[in-house]
């Protein structure tokens, strides 16, 4: 088959070979995406003996009162097409603006055939690079994962992914990006739990390096997606070890850096009061667990021998002991968004008897 441009000012000569091939290849069958205030493309054609034209119509714009319009023909030698004349309709990628004046692709309308999509796609870039946007957020769930070395050659760059999706991520302007980046910290709690009796809830893992086998430590985890920290400290204790407990203080955190897959961490060591004394070992997680005199738990060889450890103790009793105020938990709303949000902070107030630092 010879293809000749005859004219193009929109579309690349690939992409009208593309629609040009998809066209003949269906019989000229009406090929029509429905539109949704978007922009289009409009493909139509003529004959002349056994040659073809296709005209393409270009109307780009996502603002229904700014549209603007391309032409470009493709001459199809010796091919005859179907009696009756049809239509190929393209449009922008459904999306909404972002505060940033960027774009967010909607992964809920993306079309579902792959050669749609790459037409698409490279329909919307041009459109958005004539109105001046900036970065460009394209949302692909994984049965769409045919879409993405697509969106890779079209230049998109892998930002982050999620068990459901993989995100792609385009800066338009010259200069860097100034995108934010993908997450840099994982959270993780510890809760530190001490009864009437002075004995601390501990726990022994079953999976741990070698350097931990034998210890006796605290119960602590990550927390989830959208958890509160001092919640996930609560829920790790109930899911270890069965104990209900109540959030007292942030006692400290540690940060940390290049610990999984270059990733940094914050730990939050949390001061929590038992509500209930009977454990229930979870059998996936924990080897075993109990309630340790804490004068046992402190001296364990391995506690001594670490720094940061015995640092963390050493806060811990100290707070037990009056002589340490840690952080607590306040339920602010701010005006620069709207939301609530929880702050900790120290608050000394004579009134507090479990609180009086020296």
């Amino acid at each position: 088959m010879e293809l000749k441009l005859l004219e193009a000012k929109f579309l690349f000569a690939s992409e009208a070979n593309h629609m040009g091939k998809r066209l003949l290849s269906r019989s000229f069958s009406n090929l029509q995406a429905s539109c949704c205030g978007g922009a289009l493309a409009m493909a139509s054609y003529s004959r002349t003996s056994r040659d073809m034209h296709l005209s393409v119509r270009a109307v780009g714009s996502i603002a229904q009162d700014k549209l603007s319009t391309e032409n470009y023909s493709i001459h199809i030698n010796g091919l005859k097409p179907a009696s009756s004349p049809h239509s190929c309709e393209l449009r922008v990628l459904d999306a909404y603006g972002d505060e940033y004046d960027g774009v967010v692709v909607d992964p809920d309308k993306l079309p579902a055939e792959v050669n749609l999509f790459a037409s698409m796609l490279r329909l919307s870039l041009r459109q958005w690079k004539i109105e001046g946007k900036k970065g460009i957020w394209l949302k692909l769930p994984s049965e769409l994962s045919e879409f993405v070395p697509i969106a890779v050659k079209e230049g998109f760059q892998y930002h982050h992914a999620e068990r459901g999706y993989v995100m792609l991520t385009y800066w338009i302007p010259d200069g860097p990006c100034m995108l934010p980046a993908n997450a840099s910290h994982q959270v993780g709690v510890g809760g530190f739990v001490v009864n009437d009796k002075n004995e601390v809830l501990v726990v022994q893992e079953k999976y741990c390096p070698p350097t931990c086998h034998g210890l006796w430590k605290l119960p602590t985890g990550f927390i989830l997606e959208s958890e509160e920290i001092f919640a996930g400290a609560v829920r790790e204790v109930k899911e270890e070890t069965g104990i209900d407990t109540e959030f007292m203080e942030v006692i400290a955190f540690r940060h940390v850096h290049n610990v999984a897959f270059q990733k940094s961490d914050l730990f939050f060591i949390c001061m929590l009061k038992p509500l209930s004394t009977r454990i229930v070992v979870d059998d996936f997680e924990i080897e075993a667990a109990k309630w340790m005199p804490l004068e046992e738990f402190v001296e364990q060889p391995l506690i001594q021998g670490d720094s940061m450890f015995k640092k963390i103790i050493d806060i811990c009793v100290a707070r037990l002991g009056q002589r340490y105020c840690g952080l607590s938990t306040h339920q602010v709303i701010s005006k620069f968004d709207g939301k609530q949000s929880s702050l900790y902070y120290n608050v000394v107030d004579p009134r507090d008897s479990n609180c009086q630092a020296s």
